[in-house]
């Protein structure tokens, strides 16, 4: 087995679209658990800006999901009943495919992830983490500079910061060309000096950080295919 995972955003316009997502926050989750093949799964909004961020932004709905392998994703993701009605609420919708390589750490008390080798082509870096809710401001007077610095980064080829409860329960998602580049910027800098504040001060109760190999993606999200990566087998 190779392990696919699927990471689907939706775009609503308008309040009748945006109000019907909202609702789904809760009445989809079961039709998702039903999902033919599907594994590990997580609905969850976003954030305004590139990474973590305190502000929910009630445009953006993500799904994010595990499959047995990538033919099953592709398929599940644009057949499933439940993906098909997100997809016709959407003004835009928009699906990358990833193989991971490498993950430490639990989600929702879980290691959902199962590793294989990494294949030729852009990496992509995944972090949830919940966060303790005594270092809540520490923790967000702090966030804001390295948010600011990954939207300036010009090697960052797709970026979007999504989450299950908004301030408590942040997930970074980013696409890099390489390894070089991804590593530039998780070892140099402030985002260096956060990390280190992660292990000093202990601000999350619990964290996952792994990385994946971009197999292809499927749609647009601001109005362009973001990796216009073609499918692989």
């Amino acid at each position: 087995m190779t392990q696919t995972v699927s990471l689907t955003l939706y775009r609503f316009v308008g309040l009748r679209a945006r109000f019907w997502a909202l609702g789904q926050m809760a009445l989809a989750r079961r039709p998702l658990s039903r999902v033919a093949g599907i594994g590990f799964w997580k609905l969850c909004g976003a954030g305004v800006g590139h990474g973590f961020s305190p502000t929910l932004n009630p445009d953006t709905i993500a799904i994010l999901a595990t499959w047995d392998n990538a033919a099953q994703a592709r398929q599940q993701t644009q057949d499933a009943a439940v993906f098909r009605r997100y997809a016709a609420r959407a003004a835009e919708s928009y699906t990358v495919f990833l193989r991971p390589t490498s993950a430490r750490g639990q989600w929702s008390g879980v290691a959902p992830f199962v590793t294989g080798a990494a294949t030729d082509g852009p990496l992509a870096a995944l972090t949830r983490a919940t966060i303790r809710p005594s270092v809540l401001r520490r923790f967000w007077n702090r966030v804001p500079r390295l948010d600011a610095l990954i939207g300036r980064d010009p090697n960052v080829t797709f970026k979007i910061g999504i989450g299950e409860i908004p301030m408590l329960h942040q997930v970074t998602f980013s696409v890099w060309p390489d390894q070089d580049a991804m590593n530039a910027f998780a070892r140099t800098g402030p985002h260096a000096d956060a990390i280190l504040a992660v292990r000093s001060e202990g601000w999350f109760s619990e964290e996952l950080y792994a990385r994946f190999s971009v197999l292809s993606d499927r749609g647009t999200w601001g109005g362009i295919a973001p990796l216009n990566l073609k499918e692989t087998p």
